[in-house]
This record gives structure tokens, sequence and C-alpha cells, in this order.
């Protein structure tokens, strides 16, 4: 008898409704799948006879001939096993799913026919609806995750004999019925605020700027003066993530695994730190099937890089392109996938390998020749694609001993969301969000320049010898500015503030 089951394979961020297409009949006693399986999947049959045998049904002994259709496609994962099981039970007459058609099912089965949770099951679900089914039967740990779209009937499953009760009618499953406002009210709350941080208000200043535009920053100044504590807190500035985000920046951290557990969904935007030693394959994503990297885990969010010229070169490299597209694409011989890392980027160095250049309280031990070398790490290329760069000196003792008294990360957020959603309402018909995303005919557009204004950029550009990029990263910035100004125009206080957070141009760095 032949039957028919539906399930859903990724590839990246985009899912396929997969059919299982299963044809008992007699012959050798054989059970063989084609439509091009991984060893994961053809495994399947051993974990289906197995939870088949110790769920009480009767594993046919006759030729068994499984096809995963499209046929073209690479199958991989063991979320085929709940589907393959089912198919063997419903061609063999043990049990009759008579919802086929709107129905898919996902999960890895256990020996003793339990479900276990799979990576990546929002993105699944998600396409399981776009693509008109009604319902879908995934495993009782990742129900609530998958329930989140709210838009197709979740049933979730601890084991085998769950769904064979429910197809005959013993014990119906219920759907999940999940709560997002109850989501809502369980975000935790940061225990970094920038109230903490005494002194370095100019450093404060450039960082409110660069998260109301989304532009990317690096800080240089002596040990020990408050980069990675002003980093760790941006975060807490930035606007609240929409549901769209959420949703996105979900399945990404669902389909690498690092999901936390009992989040269904990240509703908080993610703060990324990789360590100095990480490889460009794991900053960009990589293995034989690409998984996101840290690039991708921190769309929506923030990407740290501390002591930025002690990464490896080609790992800084790998930035360039994604800094500028907001998207990243991943070649394997399997094929080219592509992941979404629309972030903020904040980077921290010291000015010399020692770390005491520039520090009136110590003496730097470096030679000329050190300090260049080090910071030759860092291409101009790169160096270019970061829209503000500034010096952070040592903070004063005056500074340390006073009480804090700057303003609280929630008064820098409510500017912040002011300024962004001046941008909303301008680049609404424009398909951007920021003004750092903003295209050459769009600059043309939202930063035009007056006649003293015109003067004052083409003094600078010409004396610092600037980049064609770096001259629009300055209209960027200074887009920002007056958007915190309320300003329509840009006036020549907003670019006099956007070339001094060019800093390495000004110093020759």
């Amino acid at each position: 008898m032949l039957t028919k089951v539906k399930t859903v394979s990724l590839t990246g961020l985009d899912g396929t409704v997969i059919e299982i297409q299963t044809d008992i009949s007699n012959g050798i006693v054989a059970f063989d799948i084609i439509g091009l399986p991984d060893a994961t999947v053809r495994e399947a049959r051993e974990r289906a006879k197995s939870a088949i045998k110790n769920c009480g049904c009767e594993y046919p002994k006759k030729r068994i001939t499984m096809n995963l259709a499209p046929a073209a496609i690479k199958k991989e994962g063991a979320a085929f096993d709940l589907a393959i099981t089912l198919s063997v039970l419903d061609a063999s007459k043990q049990i009759d799913i008579y919802d086929r058609e709107d129905t898919v099912f996902i999960g890895e089965l256990g020996l003793d026919g339990s479900l276990k949770p799979v990576r990546g099951i929002l993105p699944m679900v998600i396409s399981a609806y776009e693509h008109g089914f009604k319902r879908c039967f995934v495993p009782a740990d990742n129900a609530d995750e998958a329930a989140i779209i709210g838009k197709i009937d979740v049933y979730p499953v601890t084991r085998l004999n769950d769904i064979i009760d429910h197809y005959d009618g013993i014990h119906p499953i219920e759907p999940v019925k999940l709560s997002l406002e109850k989501l809502d009210t369980a975000v935790s709350v940061s225990l970094c605020d920038m109230h903490d941080v005494k002194g370095q208000e100019e450093a404060k200043r450039a960082i409110e700027v660069g998260a109301g535009g989304l532009h990317n920053i690096l800080m240089s100044g002596p040990a020990g003066t408050g980069k990675s504590m002003l980093a760790k807190r941006v975060s807490t500035i930035l606007p609240d993530m929409t549901f769209a985000e959420m949703l996105e920046v979900t399945k990404l951290h669902s389909i690498a695994g690092t999901l936390p557990a009992k989040t269904p969904l990240i509703t908080t935007r993610p703060f990324r730190s990789p360590h100095h030693t990480v490889s460009a394959a794991a900053m960009s994503g990589g293995g034989s099937v690409p998984k996101p990297g840290e690039l991708s885990l921190a769309h929506c969010g923030v990407l740290f890089l501390d002591e930025l010229p002690e990464f490896h070169r080609d790992t800084l490299e790998v930035l360039r392109q994604p800094l500028e597209d907001g998207v990243i694409s991943i070649s394997r011989v399997s094929g080219t996938l592509t992941y979404p890392c629309d972030i903020m980027l904040i980077s921290a160095m010291n000015p010399c390998p020692c770390g005491n250049l520039g520090n009136p309280n110590r003496v730097c031990t470096c030679t000329p020749h050190q300090v260049q070398r080090y910071r030759a790490k860092i291409s101009a290329p790169l160096l270019d694609r970061i829209d503000i760069q500034i010096e952070v000196p040592s903070v004063e003792y005056d500074d340390l001993s006073r009480i804090a008294d700057g303003d609280t990360s929630a008064q820098i957020k409510e500017r912040v969301n002011k300024v962004r959603k001046i941008q909303l309402e301008r680049y609404e018909n424009e398909g951007i969000t920021a003004n750092s995303q903003l295209t050459a005919p769009m600059l043309d557009k939202y930063c035009a320049l007056g006649d003293d204004e015109s003067r004052l950029l083409k003094s600078a550009f010409e004396r610092l010898g600037l980049s064609a990029r770096a001259h629009s990263k300055i209209l960027k910035v200074a887009r920002t500015i007056a958007d915190f100004d309320a300003s329509d125009d840009i006036k020549s206080m907003h670019i006099a503030e956007a070339i001094q957070y060019r800093n390495f141009d000004r110093t020759g760095y």
C-alpha cells in the first residue's frame, strides 16, 4: 500500500515541504530510503523499527520502499524520524492519518518511542504555515517555540503512543495556547546601566548617536578607561524589538541550537562578544551545512569585538561585506546560504600593545615600530566601514570619586526611540529603517547640504584626505545628529560633530 506523510526540511532560514512516500509490498524483507538522505536520515530506519516495537505496534516484515520527495534536495538531520515512522504505520494500516493533507510531523525519535527536541523548529513551522498547512505535531519540548507564530495549531507530543492514541480517538492531543503578553512581561531586567559609567561624557554622547542611527563604533584608549563597560551597555539604550525582529532572531538562534532553555521567543536584543581567538568560519558561519555564525547571531543587536587588533586578520576581513550589506552569504559544495546580519558593531582597542600609550599615569614601553605594527593589524578598508571612531581617555579621580549623576539607560533610550521614530517615518517607503542604511541616491535626497555646510565638509575632506566612503559616513552620522536636534536640515554644527567622530582620519591613525 502507498501512503504519503508530510514534514519540513530546512535550507538556511527557508523551509521545504518534504513528502514521505511509503510503499509496502511482498518480497525480501528490507527497508530502503531514497531521495538523497544523509547518514542521519538513513539511520532513521533503525530508530523507527525499534520505536514501533517498543510502542506495542508491529513492525511489518515486508519490503518497505520510502521516497523523500522532491528527490533532488538533500535531506539532513533527525527531524524526519517522526514522519518516517508514522508513514510506515500508516502504510501498514496500524494508524489512519485522516488529516494528512493539512498536517506536518516533525521530531526526532528515541528507541523507546520518546520524542526529542530538534533545532530550527520555529522556521520549520513558519514554512509549514506559509505552505498552507493548518496543524503540526512537534516534540513537547519544542511546542512553545513552535506556537509563537499563533497562526497554526501546534500539538505537543511526548511519545509515539500519544499520536497513535490521538488518531485512534482514545486521548486526543490538545493544541498549545501560548500567551505573548506573558512572554513580554518575562523579559529579564539588565543589571547594566549607562548611569554606572562615571566620566566619559564625550564617549557616551558618541554611543548615543551611534544607537540613534545604528552606526558602527570603534573606541580606542588606554587600558582600564571603561571601553568594555560602555560597550556592554549599548544594548540597554537600543529601541525595543518589534515582533518581526523577535521572530527573525529566534529563528537564527533556533537553527544554531543556541536558543536558551525555556525561552521560546527572544525578546531582548542580542549581545555577542566572541573571544579574539574566534575563527573566520565561526564568525561568518560554517559547517558542511552552514549554521549561523557570530555575525548572524548578533542580528538586530550588538556584536562587540574587544581587543580588535588581537583578532586574526582573516576573521576581521570577513566583516567587510556584511557590514555594508546586512547579510552574509556562505558557499559550500552543497550550495550557498544567506543569513541576515543587520548588526551594530562595537569594537574596542588599546592604542599600543602594552595599552599605556596616552595614559598620563603610566609609561608606554612600546617602540614606534611596535605601535605601528599593532595598529596596522586593522586594515584601512575595515576602518573606513566604521562610522564613529573615538578616543576614550583616562578617567580623572574626581570623576570616579563623585556620585554618578549621568543619564540612565532608560532616559537615553527614550531619546534614541524618538530619533528612530523620525527615521522610520522618513524612510517608510525606502525599505530601510536607520540612517546608517542610506544608499548613495538616498544621501542626495535626505542629506542635502547648504553652502556653508558644503564648504566645511569640503575643507575637512581635502585636509584629512578622506575616502569617498568616509565622506558618506560623515553625512550619515550628521543626519543622525540633526535628528537628535529635531532639525530637518543638516547644519554646520552637525557636520563638525560628525567630523570629530572620524578620529583616526584626523590623527593619521
